[in-house]
């Protein structure tokens, strides 16, 4: 970290030097420049906003450094399928998944899941291992926020797993206290209809094709009794992104399961789930729409994936 300062140092003179040449330059210049801030602020501002420029040089987190200590971390054989990956994006997508665009509140900036109320969701159980990993990170890089570390983390997996790049920007401000969260139980139940899905998606502002898009997600991870009530993948190769997920919903031959938990499906080798809610991407004719494309076409479904994933991850955070 000292290095990493000492070299950012380094570089003020000469970000001093072009900051007041810029000024400079502007006492003689006889008109305003059309977009031109600094000639409209004038010489005086515009020094100091090259001032303020240094500080932010100096002060603003080194996401490029972050990115690259959140991809060491993700393989781990002792956890699960070998992989912290999954995870991370589920912590991710419950973060920003609160968002309400009717009255602006929940969304991808704040954190409010260091908190009792939202960590003690059931929709967050499991989620104290996600964010126990990136405590480390932080502690290290306490210039960057928790809400930038757990969506830069999720947005890191998804590409390190093999998905598309997807458009990232940092700047987002942790909540001070619980207060200042949205309410609970804004995520999905996944026990539920299309309807529902719609109901909880349309409030973010997203379309049908959107939520299908984002729901291609499953293809990471599984599901834990312990934590959500079910059980199970929903494909074989759970660490990595790809679009089998939409295969082997149309693919495979799906029946209830008997068992004493919540209703799910399997197939007919037992070692794959879908829920409720995945079914009806299958069932509900405006869904299938796009689940058949996305089951066909995988670089469409990277490609819509990366749009709704880039505006999930911003949502409710104005950069």
């Amino acid at each position: 970290m000292l290095s990493s300062l000492r070299s950012r140092l380094a570089s003020i003179p000469k970000i001093l030097k072009n900051g007041v040449s810029k000024a400079n330059a502007l006492k003689s210049k006889p008109k305003l420049t059309l977009n031109d801030l600094a000639s409209s602020l004038g010489a005086g501002a515009a020094t100091a906003l090259a001032g303020y420029s240094i500080y932010t040089y100096l002060t603003a987190p080194n996401y490029a450094k972050i990115r690259g200590e959140i991809e060491d971390v993700l393989d781990n054989l002792d956890y699960e399928d070998g992989s912290m990956g999954p995870v991370l994006v589920r912590l991710a997508w419950h973060n920003a998944g609160t968002y309400s665009m009717f009255d602006g509140t929940g969304g991808s900036e704040g954190a409010g899941m260091r908190f009792g109320p939202e960590a003690g969701d059931d929709a967050n159980a499991g989620l104290h291992v996600a964010r126990d990993l990136l405590e480390k990170i932080k502690e290290k890089h306490p210039e960057i926020s928790y809400s930038d570390l757990w969506s830069l983390a999720g947005t890191v997996a998804i590409e390190a797993l093999g998905g598309p790049t997807c458009a990232w920007i940092g700047g987002r401000k942790d909540y001070a206290d619980a207060s200042e969260g949205p309410p609970q139980g804004r995520l999905p139940d996944a026990t539920r209809n299309a309807d529902h899905l719609r109901a909880v998606f349309y409030r973010m502002g997203f379309s049908d094709q959107e939520i299908v898009a984002l729901s291609g997600a499953h293809v990471l991870g599984r599901c834990h009794s312990d934590r959500s009530g079910f059980e199970g993948p929903w494909v074989n190769s759970m660490t990595t992104f790809s679009n089998e997920y939409f295969r082997e919903l149309f693919e495979n031959q799906w029946t209830v399961k008997n068992w004493k938990g919540p209703l799910q499906y399997e197939d007919k080798s037992g070692a794959l789930m879908m829920l409720p809610t995945d079914m009806e991407l299958k069932n509900d004719p405006e869904f299938r729409v796009y689940a058949e494309k996305y089951w066909k076409d995988q670089d469409l479904f990277f490609k819509d994936f990366a749009k709704a994933w880039t505006k999930l991850m911003h949502l409710g955070f104005t950069c």
